[in-house]
């Protein structure tokens, strides 16, 4: 059974959430999060230690959205290649979603607190290699179950992989097209057919 105060937390967090993926740290201000939570500065602080502790939970939840989806996605999927193709999958429906939740906390948080949150930056590029470090891995098993190329450097793609991901959401963002997304996803299953596959 969960707690009153962790109840309280996790509605915080939800609220808090969506508005720091919009606004960045900085322009985020603890009346902001009071406004949004319809909770007193006491209370907020009762949770929190501080503003960049809700700002980490925050960023932390809206990361799980997509880490979720993406392991929802490919755990029932035996074959590593058809997990290559079911990320690409995934990501020609993001743009769609974050257009309303106000862009790609990845991008949007690394790039926010690059110089001013020393410590949210810091986790920032933790889920970064972390997801190239995932990719790299469903490589790995694809070349242990002969459907991925010996000779292919898994750390590469898997890092290849993610960085044309993040680019392409950059740009359909800042130019509101999906269509760089779209594209950019067509070509990694190129890639994934013409490299990558025996």
């Amino acid at each position: 059974m969960i707690s009153k105060s962790e109840k309280t937390r996790c509605f915080i967090i939800e609220k808090t959430a969506p508005i720091f993926n919009k606004n960045g740290y900085s322009a985020t201000s603890m009346s902001d999060i009071v406004t949004a939570t319809k909770l007193t500065k006491g209370a907020i602080y009762g949770n929190f230690k501080n503003k960049e502790e809700v700002a980490l939970a925050s960023f932390e939840y809206n990361v799980r959205f997509i880490i979720d989806k993406i392991k929802n996605i490919t755990k029932t999927i035996d074959s590593p290649v058809a997990r290559l193709y079911a990320i690409t999958n995934f990501y020609r429906n993001y743009y769609t979603h974050i257009v309303h939740f106000g862009g790609c906390p990845i991008l949007n948080v690394g790039v926010d607190a690059n110089h001013t949150n020393p410590k949210l930056f810091k986790r920032v590029k933790e889920v970064v290699l972390k997801m190239q470090y995932n990719i790299s891995t469903i490589i790995e098993n694809g070349q242990a179950q002969n459907e991925i190329k010996k000779e292919v450097d898994a750390m590469l793609y898997g890092s290849r992989i993610f960085s044309l991901i993040e680019g392409a959401i950059f740009t359909s963002v800042i130019l509101k097209e999906e269509k760089y997304l779209l594209d950019m996803m067509n070509h990694l299953d190129r890639i994934i057919k013409t490299e990558l596959q025996i």
